[in-house]
């Protein structure tokens, strides 16, 4: 806990103060333009993979990075809850569902038993699809289409991709090497980068 406390300490006297007129200004409100869904996995960082700013990105995180279908008990949770706000309120005209390398949760999905004594886990894993491979990676771009496949299954995010005012994108984002995948409409591939 101190090491937090220290955290707080050097961010307010360093950070916040060296960037005190963009917080002046984030404090009246907020204007992301992208949804950024991802894992709650500690290593997964989406403003240092980003290089976003505060007020860039409006993030949800979850377990496995998960959307729950709109016909599902869990569609009136937090998750979808944030979605919508993104979308109704925010005006968002990208939604990222960003999933990563040696997910816990895909894992999890892949071998129900092992999380049979966590009973919460296992019912918000029901959402999850690693597909049929034995593939960890193919596991977790099989889990991040069918996210996608999920959001696409509320009206209003329908909606606002058929007006043209949304785009949906599937990324998987790679631990060790620092790259990014993302779906191009036929697979997951790294995007040539600008520089």
């Amino acid at each position: 806990m101190q090491s937090l406390l220290d955290g707080i300490a050097r961010y307010s006297q360093d950070v916040h103060a060296q960037n005190q007129a963009l917080f002046d200004e984030l404090a009246t409100g907020q204007s992301p333009d992208v949804l950024f869904l991802t894992c709650a996995d500690s290593r997964v960082d989406p403003s240092l993979i980003t290089q976003t700013k505060p007020g860039e990105i409006f993030v949800c995180r979850n377990a496995g990075n998960i959307v729950p279908p709109s016909d599902s008990s869990s569609a009136a949770e937090g998750t979808v809850a944030s979605i919508e706000y993104a979308v109704k309120v925010l005006g968002v005209s990208d939604i990222v569902i960003c999933g990563h390398a040696d997910c816990g949760a895909v894992k999890g999905a892949m071998d129900p038993g092992s999380v049979e004594s966590l009973p919460l886990v296992g019912a918000w894993l029901q959402h999850a699809d690693p597909g049929a491979s034995d593939d960890i990676d193919a596991a977790i771009e099989a889990n991040v289409l069918t996210q996608l496949d999920h959001l696409r299954t509320y009206p209003f995010v329908r909606d606002a991709i058929d007006e043209g005012a949304l785009e949906v994108t599937g990324w998987v984002y790679d631990i060790r090497s620092g790259m990014v995948r993302v779906f191009d409409g036929t697979d997951f591939v790294v995007p040539e980068l600008p520089g």
